[in-house]
């Protein structure tokens, strides 16, 4: 806008008068022609160009964001590349990526380069023909209405001012549609309206008892992912008092996430409801929801930071004794104090520089800090050994104090201590109840349980003898 205003309207305003002064004051309707035509190619010729010259920027673009990400997935993975001795592969990738970015970016500067030679050259040969065009007025003149050497210099500044102006069309116009090419993508973004929004009126979450955690209700639940609709759940019910222990098990694409999404409203139902302490989470601000449960997922995600950002990413105001308090329930604290550099250890990039036992404590003492009356436990222990998981087990088990826990489970024995056992299949509740009970039924549990000790079993006669 502002362009337009201080350069291109007073170009074309000066254009104008370049013509008129050239038809009245000299008589030469030739030099208005030729300035008109010049004006109106210098701006095809600008527009074009820029143009063409967009599909460079947004291939430019394009494979900027492709090398990055094959060299962050190369760096981040850099184990499972020499698992698989993938290394010339992923070199291979990168520099075809690399190549062209380059190609791309050669493009780029290569019709930028045009877009310059023929600005310069639409105004060199108007120069030159209204010299010409002068020259030969000039010389075939009368004395009295003739065309003099005054007149001659005023003529040739006239037309040099006319191209001032339009000498910053191409760059701002390139500068313009290279905005636009990288905007693109946020722009697309800007426009996307959340699926999942606060209602109008929506109220924070209010606990009955905070002391001794919320219930959790899913009443009678209807959900279908809008990408897949066979997968979901189906009139499922079933209620966690507060303060006991809930698991959920099943086989792969029961639907046990599904709970974990719909609960934190990552989602909506179809149908149905689920409720926090009798409340419809529609009905709550999302940020009181989600500040009222805690997870711990079964692959913890850390920042590249210090341990104790890590921790504090569950509050932030938390004092140093909370924070202590919280890796000293969650187990972390000794592994903190071998540590040279101490709480101020940096974890590396999805936290690679600790064990999987020692991420998940990482993400147990950032829940343990964020204090929530709910807690859900994805999958927590999953890719854990033995010897880790008994401590994480420790550590989950304090975590679980005097909190409702739903506890989303595949390893059958880290569960065998809950309150109620729902076993979801395909969407639905296949059964429910204690670990006892599900065993004397015979059932899903059952075979899912005998499966496991056969499993368990077999790992150990195959193990060598010392």
């Amino acid at each position: 806008m502002n362009y337009l205003v201080l350069f291109l309207l007073p170009s074309v305003a000066e254009c104008t008068v370049t013509l008129v002064l050239f038809f009245v004051r000299f008589d030469s309707p030739e030099l208005a022609a030729v300035a008109l035509l010049s004006f109106v190619a210098y701006v095809f010729i600008t527009v074009q160009i820029t143009i063409w010259r967009k599909k460079f920027r947004q291939g430019q673009n394009k494979q900027d964001n492709k090398y990055h990400e094959l060299a962050t997935d190369s760096l981040v993975n850099f184990e499972t590349v020499k698992y698989f001795a993938a290394e010339a592969r992923e070199v291979a990738q990168f520099k075809a990526a690399v190549k062209k970015f380059q190609t791309y970016s050669v493009g780029t500067q290569a019709s930028l380069s045009l877009l310059n030679a023929s600005q310069s050259l639409d105004i060199q040969l108007t120069t030159l023909l209204s010299l010409c065009i002068v020259s030969t007025t000039i010389l075939h003149a009368s004395r009295d209405g003739g065309v003099q050497i005054g007149e001659f210099v005023s003529i040739n500044a006239y037309i040099l001012q006319l191209f001032t102006p339009l000498s910053f069309l191409g760059t701002i116009y390139g500068a313009v549609v290279q905005a636009f090419v990288d905007m693109n993508n946020l722009s697309g973004l800007l426009t996307l309206s959340p699926d999942v929004r606060d209602a109008p009126n929506a109220a924070p979450l209010q606990l009955h008892d905070a002391a001794r955690g919320a219930a959790v209700e899913f009443r009678q639940v209807d959900f279908s992912y809008p990408t897949d609709r066979s997968r979901g759940l189906r009139e499922l019910s079933f209620v966690a008092e507060a303060g006991t222990t809930t698991a959920i098990v099943g086989p792969t694409g029961a639907g046990k996430s599904t709970v974990s999404r719909l609960l934190f409203r990552f989602y909506d139902v179809d149908a149905g409801a689920v409720l926090v302490d009798g409340q419809d989470v529609r009905r709550l601000t999302q940020a009181s929801l989600r500040g009222a449960v805690g997870v711990v997922p079964q692959d913890s995600v850390l920042f590249n930071s210090s341990i104790e950002d890590n921790i504090r990413y569950g509050r932030a105001n938390a004092t140093r004794d909370e924070l202590v308090d919280a890796a000293r329930r969650a187990q972390i604290l000794p592994l903190i104090e071998r540590l040279e550099q101490g709480w101020d250890t940096v974890v590396g990039e999805r936290g690679l520089r600790l064990s999987g036992g020692e991420k998940q404590r990482v993400a147990i003492a950032r829940c343990v800090l964020k204090d929530p009356p709910v807690v859900l436990l994805d999958e927590a222990t999953s890719a854990l050994d033995s010897a880790t998981e008994a401590a994480v087990q420790e550590a989950l088990r304090q975590l679980g104090t005097g909190r409702t826990q739903l506890a989303v489970a595949h390893r059958l024995s880290t569960i065998r201590t809950a309150e109620q056992i729902l076993v979801l299949d395909a969407g639905r509740i296949a059964e429910r109840g204690a670990h006892p009970q599900l065993l004397e039924r015979q059932g899903l549990y059952a075979r899912l349980w005998e499966a496991q000790l056969e499993s368990l079993e077999a790992g150990e006669r195959e193990m060598p003898v010392p």
